[in-house]
This record gives structure tokens, sequence and C-alpha cells, in this order.
């Protein structure tokens, strides 16, 4: 039933993203897609961790409400990613 959920928020662009940003490596990367702000949040520490044991340094998080991002990591695009959030909605930042 979950899943169905999940599904039904993504077709809308209701489902939660976390959109996890580094400047070494300079990625971008998207984790979800989530049910609620909650379960993003809950996630978010595992892929935390696992960014910061692969030596990824200067790390920032933004949940937002969106469609399904046409890429999952993004590599030295940074720049570029005003493109990329077209249809986004941010719903909440955070810094690390």
């Amino acid at each position: 039933m979950k899943e169905l959920l999940t599904t039904l928020l993504e077709i809308l662009g209701l489902a939660y993203w976390l959109e996890i940003t580094t400047e070494q490596p300079k990625c971008i990367y998207y984790f979800g897609p989530f049910s609620s702000r909650e379960e993003a949040i809950a996630c978010q520490a595992g892929y935390l961790e696992d960014l910061a044991a692969e030596g990824a340094e200067n790390i920032r998080v933004n949940l937002q409400r969106c469609s399904n991002p046409s890429e999952l990591t993004i590599f030295d695009e940074i720049e570029s990613r005003t493109s990329l959030k077209k249809n986004l909605v941010p719903a909440l930042g955070f810094n690390h």
C-alpha cells in the first residue's frame, strides 16, 4: 500500500526527494522517492554517511517535492542545476 501511495505522489510531482550536493567531488545526487517528509529525513543519515565515507566534502542537503529527476547522479554540472529545478518545489533545506 505504501508503494502505491509513493508511486501516486511521484506521478503527481508531490513525492519527496533528497537532493544532496557535494563540492568534492562536484556532484548532485537525488535519493527518493519518499511518501513523506519524515521518511526522507529518517533516511538521509545513511546517504550522508555513505558519501562522507567515500570522501565527499561540503555536503548540502535539500528536501524537495518534485517528479522523478531525469538523472539520479549528476557529475560536474552544479552550475547547470537551475535548469534541473524547473519542476521542483523546495520543502526543506539542510547543510552538513
